[in-house]
């Protein structure tokens, strides 16, 4: 490949309509053109990153990319680093040992246009945003930064940053080869290319697939043998769910998704399959996004907790008709407050679901539950739900004091009766000091904090 000037760089990301494919979709030519004109502007340095880290438990094309096509990443950084001149590339990984030791003989094979580094960040949900990342190589905590921030105006040491995702920069070295004619060839007029699709749930050959934009989603589903049932989550945790009628009309395209109430997002694709309670499903994957907070704003450490409440209330039957108001409220509570777009992914996928699985809300308000078992469809990280710690209640000890809850309300809560409720769920590491002092302060010697290797036998709440 021959290097590209900036100019043409912006340019051919431009002709392809090249976006971001790390969820968000945001134009890779007005990143580029962002740091050109912050780093014009400063007279700084730049710095090109690649974001391979993969938070998402559902996604696996970015591990793919990386054990497989190593060099095509490579290409993408090197193209982009050449263009702007950049001062180092840095190449963001999971330290799940998935890509990282491919990676590095692939680095040791060829040479780059600027100083290489790879940076290991820890497998965690949030731990793949952007600003994490930056953070994360900037040697801070790798969780989002407490404000909003764009890394073309500061980024890795401050510098002006160029940072997309894996597949982004493999697309972009793709149709550096091909041209835009050539890399035209596949997909649609609006959306010209492949995308890489992550296909799990239900699937009975969950695959990575490469597939043109604007195939049927049925004709991905149906080559890994995979069911739809209630619906099919798209775009990932953050995503949204559509209904099988929806799916039978969804091709694979942006525009298709979002017409039919569903959204690309990260390539991730997860039907749910039948014979599994949609509802519970939901209920797993919101206790693990409200786990997964990075818990420095309020919308993430109080809201996210509420919104998950909520939703466990309506699948076992507690909150009654009025489960469905209680869950609208959490998430309005929390959408476009957050630090990240954590908060507001966890409420979209929760909303999504009271429109998608209608009949099965109302079966859980009328009837108490649908009558199907809970499948675990939805993808977690290994043992998610059998570690860490839990807490748990003596309820011959307890007199509903109501302490715990004024210690960590982000966990616990009191029910009617004013005694403690909270989910049946590891506690997030960024709470498990408050949960140990609401523990050692309860008057009665009534909570416990165990170690994770049993899962306690404990009531919701006391009556």
């Amino acid at each position: 490949m021959r290097p590209l000037s900036i100019d043409e760089l912006i340019q051919l990301a431009e002709q392809i309509h090249l976006l971001g494919r790390g969820g968000a979709g945001f134009p890779f030519a007005r990143k580029v053109q962002a740091v050109v004109e912050s780093a014009r502007r400063r007279l700084a340095e730049t710095v090109v990153v690649v974001n391979a880290t993969e938070g998402e438990p559902a996604s696996w094309k970015d591990k793919v990319l990386l054990t497989r096509a190593p060099h095509l990443i490579l290409d993408g950084a090197a193209i982009a680093a050449r263009a702007l001149q950049a001062s180092e590339i840095v190449l963001g990984v999971a330290d799940d040992g998935i890509g990282g030791e491919s990676l590095m003989r692939a680095l040791a094979e060829r040479r780059m246009p600027a100083p290489t580094r790879i940076v290991t960040m820890p497998h965690r949900f949030i731990s793949g945003e952007g600003g994490a990342l930056v953070r994360g190589i900037n040697g801070e905590i790798p969780i989002p930064p407490g404000r909003k921030q764009r890394a073309s105006d500061n980024g890795v040491n401050g510098l002006p940053t160029l940072l997309s995702n894996a597949e982004t920069y493999s697309q972009l070295a793709v149709a550096a080869r091909l041209g835009p004619r050539g890399y035209g060839a596949t997909g649609t007029d609006r959306e010209p290319g492949t995308v890489l699709l992550s296909v799990g749930g239900s699937a009975k050959y969950p695959a990575v697939v490469e597939a043109a934009v604007g195939v049927p989603l049925m004709a991905v589903l149906d080559m890994c043998d995979a069911e739809v049932g209630p619906g099919v989550l798209m775009g990932g945790f953050h995503g949204k769910w559509i209904g099988p009628e929806a799916a039978e009309r969804a091709e694979i395209s942006r525009t298709s998704l979002e017409s039919v109430g569903g959204t690309l997002g990260a390539g991730i694709i997860l039907p749910l399959g039948p014979g599994t309670c949609p509802l519970a499903e939901v209920t797993r994957v919101t206790h693990y996004l409200a786990g997964q907070s990075a818990g420095q704003c309020g919308p993430c450490r109080l809201g996210l907790p509420d919104v998950a409440r909520a939703v466990a209330s309506l699948a076992d039957g507690s909150g009654g008709s009025g489960s469905v108001d209680a869950i609208r409220a959490a998430a309005g509570a929390v959408r476009g407050r957050g630090a990240c777009s954590h908060p507001d992914g966890t409420a979209r996928f929760a909303l999504s679901a009271l429109e998608t699985f209608a009949d099965d809300v109302s079966a859980h308000i009328l009837h108490d539950g649908c009558g199907l078992p809970t499948k675990n469809v939805l993808p977690l990280p290994a043992g998610e739900a059998a570690t860490g710690s839990r807490l748990a209640v003596d309820w011959a000890r307890c007199d509903g004091h109501g302490l715990c809850a004024h210690i960590v309300p982000e966990l616990i809560r009191l029910d009617g009766n004013g005694y403690p409720s909270f989910p049946d769920t590891p506690v997030p590491a960024w709470l498990e000091s408050e949960a140990r002092k609401a523990v050692n302060m309860c008057p009665a010697l009534a909570l416990r904090l165990s170690d994770g290797t049993k899962k306690p036998n404990r009531k919701k709440s006391r009556r």
